[in-house]
């Protein structure tokens, strides 16, 4: 196919067959070349420069922002009362439950034990004084405000790797940089500033790793595919929130994967071992290597937390029994039957309970109940809680052990009946049995079957000793093969709002699960009761990391409950709505988090013209209109694309979540946004290099001074929006920074004037 020709025409077209044409003309097509790479070489001397004098003006900027009065307040803030308290227990060595992995929180900790503080202080309430507990606070607030400031850098390098002009790079990072969001969580002991660090750093050394896509299995290229795995290993091993930036990279990876199979790729095909070697490659870098990283902080923590502590009760007897000092499983004595007992429910605590009263003939649904004697779940110690343990034939036997497995019947020693489940719907679940009283003769003639119940031990081996405290254990109607369980919402009136007691169809959940308290009939100075020296056992480190896998997922999920900050994914992108950090009467100061309604609505929006954009080019292209050049189009879906989908992978998996949500998890997909805004302003203005420059050899010079005018006229533009940009910016930056900082504190005025989209700010009257 031939080439499209200039109105002049090609030097060598114009001079086909001529050698004397070709020797003369040669030397100036030579000087061509000279002149167009001396100009691109001078014009990438001259980019570099501005890049890193920006680079370093932003970074300095952002530890100025990050750090400007991080001693205020000098009394605990918000959520500052659960990170600053599990760095305490790590410096103490004490063992606590977290529903977030434990890598940030290690941070803290080892911040802490640089500056020689022992961990003394449990940041028990907020508005507590670090001054008066002698906490070194600003050294613990220090750390997320460095990495804050940090991940202001890594934006700006994440542009200017992805091949951005200076304006391009200073408008994503500005964006993040004057944000007030930003700001404020990454000036107090909180988790975020590590987690959104971490996913920036992924994006960046994914995008590093991708830029040597023709140098496959090079030293840099295992370096930069190794550092995007660790980068995605701390993001998940931070929140478990942060596994969005594996669908961000795991997408990217994909679509590239695919382009490799393609046999008319430019690049030029590969066989098929060799796309096995990239696979293989990108998936110990990317899986296997992260989830060993991952692992190896779960080390640590069970390593550092060797004593026993509050988190105790999160955790199986045999878990507990790794931990010294732990004095629940000293306490722990063997139940004999005919021991009188009290047993609790894990969860909530609650003791299993009976009174003469009954249940009502009908219930408000109209359902009919059995009428029998109620059993129920009461929070105070009581003598209706005592049960004695006997064996399915009560052969009073005095003496022996119970064990697991066993069949065994519980008499409710207040009323002398014994515990029943049958098949009737119980008060509020009309899918789980009923659970009542028999009388004596009852309970051993006709309803001898439904008496009897089976003790199935947690994690317990057969025929193992049935243990007050240390047995967790689930009770099994022999017949009909459901669980006892509880729950928190209470009864009627008729049940004096005690908790319902049913059985469950579902044995599974760890919500079946109850521990005898105590044994009512045991003398203190029994031989039961005396104690032997107890050795710490050890557990092998995988059956550790799943059972706190276990319980992490489970009470993370219960995260249910309503509260007063919480918000919806759809107010996020439009900052509908803040959070309430701390308040002091006094001065009427206050730390309100929200981000800078000016960037947040700016960079939402440009998300929106992406989209429009994308769709505008898809149907012009179907009509056979070709409005963008190569280059453009490919940066518009390949490099803002990238960002788009990093927008997009931490965004929307929230609309699928049940639990509490805040303002803060939208803060990943919001460092995304200002990428795509920063990405979408050098697409407006069509900036470009001067790096291909070609003219004829009587405009060489004209030709030259055209490209560089348009390019500078180009930039020119640039540079003015941007600077049009973050001025409003800053300005919206500096209007919210007394919310941000906690001073000065403001008149009523003065925060109603702020309270732009109805923000429930405090001393507004």
């Amino acid at each position: 196919m031939a080439r499209p020709q200039t109105p002049q025409g090609s030097l060598r077209q114009r001079n086909v067959g001529s050698k004397k044409a070709d020797s003369v003309e040669n030397p100036i097509e030579v000087e061509l070349d000279k002149l167009a790479k001396a100009t691109a070489q001078k014009n990438t001397v001259s980019c570099e420069r501005d890049h890193w004098v920006a680079f370093i003006f932003t970074t300095i900027l952002a530890f100025i922002t990050r750090f400007w009065g991080i001693s205020h307040p000098n009394e605990v803030v918000f959520d500052e009362v659960h990170f600053g308290k599990f760095a305490s227990y790590y410096l103490e060595r004490t063992y606590f439950f977290d529903v977030h992995p434990p890598f940030a929180k290690l941070l803290f900790a080892f911040m802490g034990w640089l500056v020689g503080y022992d961990g003394h202080f449990h940041f028990e309430n907020i508005g507590d004084s670090y001054i008066d507990n002698k906490v070194p606070y600003v050294a613990f607030r220090a750390l997320p405000a460095i990495l804050g400031a940090l991940t202001v850098s890594v934006s700006y390098l994440i542009m200017w790797e992805s091949g951005y002009s200076v304006p391009a790079c200073l408008i994503a990072a500005g964006l993040i940089l004057f944000d007030n969001a930003h700001i404020g969580q990454t000036r107090l002991i909180l988790l975020d500033a590590t987690l959104v660090l971490a996913m920036a750093c992924s994006l960046l050394f994914y995008i590093k790793f991708y830029k040597l896509r023709h140098e496959p299995f090079s030293r840099k290229w295992w370096k930069w595919l190794i550092l995007t795995g660790f980068a995605l290993s701390c993001d998940m091993s931070t929140k478990y929130v942060g596994t969005f930036a594996f669908v961000t990279i795991g997408s990217a990876v994909i679509i590239d994967l695919w382009e490799l199979l393609d046999i008319k790729r430019p690049g030029g095909t590969i066989s098929l071992p060799n796309f096995g070697k990239h696979f293989a490659a990108r998936a110990v870098g990317l899986i296997i290597l992260p989830f060993l990283f991952y692992l190896f902080w779960f080390q640590v923590h069970f390593a550092v937390l060797s004593r026993s502590g509050p988190g105790d009760d999160f955790m199986s007897p045999q878990f507990q029994e790794t931990l010294s000092d732990n004095v629940m499983l000293a306490n722990s004595v063997d139940i004999q039957y005919y021991d009188t007992i009290t047993i609790k429910h894990k969860e909530t605590k609650a003791f299993l309970h009976s009174h003469p009263d009954r249940y009502p003939l009908r219930y408000d649904d109209g359902r009919v109940s059995s009428q029998g004697q109620q059993v129920t779940g009461y929070p105070h110690n009581d003598t209706n809680n005592y049960w004695q343990i006997l064996p399915a034939n009560d052969d009073k036997q005095m003496g022996r052990i119970v064990r697991n497995n066993e069949l065994i019947r519980l008499r409710h020693v207040g009323t002398d009946s014994v515990l029943l489940s049958h098949d009737v719907a119980s008060p509020y679940y009309p899918t789980n049995q009923e659970f009542t009283t028999a009388s004596q003769e009852d309970a051993y003639g006709s309803r001898i079957n439904d008496t009897l119940f089976e003790i199935r031990i947690e994690n317990g081996k057969d025929n193992s000793e049935f243990k007050t405290i240390a047995s967790y254990f689930k009770l099994i109607h022999n017949p009909s093969k459901v669980a006892m369980w509880t729950h928190s919402k209470p009864l009627p009136d008729w049940g004096s709002r005690q908790q319902e007691i049913n059985g469950n169809k579902q044995i599974a959940p760890s919500s079946n699960i109850w521990l005898v308290e105590d044994i009512a009939t045991l003398p203190a100075d029994d031989a039961r009761r005396q104690r032997t020296e107890r050795k710490v056992k050890s557990l092998p480190f995988l059956q550790k990391w799943f059972e706190l896998q276990r319980a992490m997922f489970y009470h993370n999920s219960k995260l249910t409950s309503s509260h007063p900050y919480a918000s919806h994914p759809y107010q996020w992108p439009f900052l509908l709505r803040g959070v309430s950090f701390w308040t002091h009467n006094d001065t009427r100061q206050q730390i309100y988090f929200v981000g800078n309604p000016i960037s947040w609505w700016f960079a939402a929006s440009l998300l929106a013209v992406y989209a429009g954009i994308i769709l505008a080019d898809q149907i012009s292209l179907r009509r056979g209109i070709d409005a963008l050049d190569h280059r453009t189009r490919s940066r518009l879906y390949n490099s803002t694309g990238f960002f788009w989908l990093a927008w997009a992978t931490h965004y929307f998996p929230f609309y699928l979540m049940g639990r509490q949500l805040f303002l803060h998890h939208y803060l990943p997909a919001h460092l995304a946004s200002c990428l795509v805004a920063g990405a979408l302003i050098e697409f407006v203005f069509n900036v470009e290099p001067i790096d291909e420059l070609k003219g004829a050899k009587k405009g060489i010079k004209r030709h030259l001074t055209a490209r560089e005018r348009f390019a500078g006229q180009s930039l020119m533009g640039a540079w003015i929006a941007s600077a049009v940009i973050l001025v409003v910016v800053i300005a919206g930056c500096w209007f919210f920074l007394p919310l941000t900082y906690g001073y000065p504190g403001l008149s009523v005025e003065q925060v109603v004037r702020r309270k732009w989209l109805g923000y429930d700010l405090h001393f507004a009257k």
